[in-house]
């Protein structure tokens, strides 16, 4: 299934001007942003339904960054933050797509 736009413009402002996109991970999977360092991944899962966001959840688990974002769009924000504090390793933060509210997640 293609991206839409909104995902794809979601992933390069997130890696920013030196970042990449679809970078893969160690075991299978493609994460979906990555900062020129390497220090800040993330996550852009459009669809709200659970399963969807605990697998991007755990995607940012393997990815060893310093920062991980998760973003989701409005009206999914606190359930995605519901599943972040469930099944996430590490801390991160979970942000709507427009990047005007965000929670933190404590591992």
């Amino acid at each position: 299934m293609p991206e839409s736009k909104s995902h794809k413009r979601a992933k390069r402002q997130a890696a920013g001007p030196r970042g990449t996109t679809e970078k893969p991970l160690r075991g299978g999977g493609r994460l979906d942003a990555l900062t020129r360092g390497g220090r800040r991944a993330t996550e852009v899962e459009r669809s709200g339904t659970p399963a969807r966001i605990q697998e991007a959840v755990r995607r940012l688990n393997r990815s060893g960054a310093a920062e991980r974002v998760l973003q989701v769009p409005q009206t999914d924000l606190q359930k995605a933050t519901d599943i972040a504090k469930k099944s996430s390793t590490a801390s991160m933060t979970v942000k709507n797509l427009g990047g005007t509210k965000a929670n933190r997640v404590k591992k």
